[in-house]
């Protein structure tokens, strides 16, 4: 299984999937890939065509071409014929509804379980996980149910955030993260921050990028995993 676990796409004044550009090139190198199916359905306020077209600009630049699953006719063969597979950022509710409302769900976990790699930013990260019940975003369409792929055995929270703003009452990041392993215990949740992914390639799970990541399960104290290290134990439950 090959995976690429992007917390964001953009970081304020970059370019578009500016900052993990050299890791998406060197997740792909030698990999044979030409085509790469794009899964843009985390989009809400953006037209499938538009958000194609933005993420092809970016991955011509080395090389690769985006088609996206919307044109297609028949979206389960599609991802069955696909060498790799990206599913972009957005709303991860709406992403969920419709994965499930194609069928493309099973189809996408098979094909990478079968080892076509698979890189997603934001909400595409979050539905490598088992649930979506640790994304951020408002649940503003209802899927089927919050399941989704299971890549992982782990619970990824992207965007991490450790501020907490002035005059706000409302319950920190951290805050949120402790109510679901309590509810959830047993399960880990990986706090990623922006500007950093995890990256899985021959066995190895390893945090790439700019800063730590934070680590939370049930019982114990949340810690810090510095970037370069190796995080294998996240794959063992």
């Amino acid at each position: 299984m090959k995976l690429l676990l992007i917390s964001n796409s953009t970081n304020p004044g970059e370019e578009y999937l500016g900052w993990p550009r050299q890791d998406i090139s060197n997740f792909l190198k030698d990999t044979g890939v030409k085509r790469i199916l794009f899964i843009p359905y985390a989009g809400v306020t953006v037209t499938y065509n538009d958000y194609e077209a933005k993420v092809n600009a970016v991955f011509q630049q080395f090389g690769y071409e985006i088609y996206s699953i919307h044109h297609e006719q028949d979206p389960i063969r599609a991802v069955v014929e696909a060498e790799a597979i990206a599913v972009g950022g957005g709303n991860t509710f709406h992403l969920v509804r419709e994965m499930q409302r194609t069928g493309i769900m099973q189809a996408i976990r098979g094909r990478v379980l079968a080892g076509i790699p698979y890189m997603g930013w934001s909400a595409g990260s979050n539905v490598a996980c088992p649930t979506l019940r640790t994304t951020n975003d408002m649940p503003i369409v209802e899927p089927d149910s919050f399941n989704c792929m299971g890549l992982i055995p782990f619970q990824i929270n992207p965007h991490y955030l450790d501020a907490h703003p002035a005059g706000h009452g409302g319950e920190t990041r951290e805050q949120r993260i402790e109510e679901f392993i309590a509810a959830n215990p047993g399960v880990y949740v990986a706090g990623l921050r922006e500007a950093t992914s995890l990256q899985y390639d021959n066995g190895n799970l390893k945090l790439i990028g700019r800063h730590p990541m934070r680590i939370f399960r049930y019982g114990t104290t949340p810690r810090e995993i510095q970037p370069g290290s190796e995080v294998g134990f996240l794959m063992l439950d």
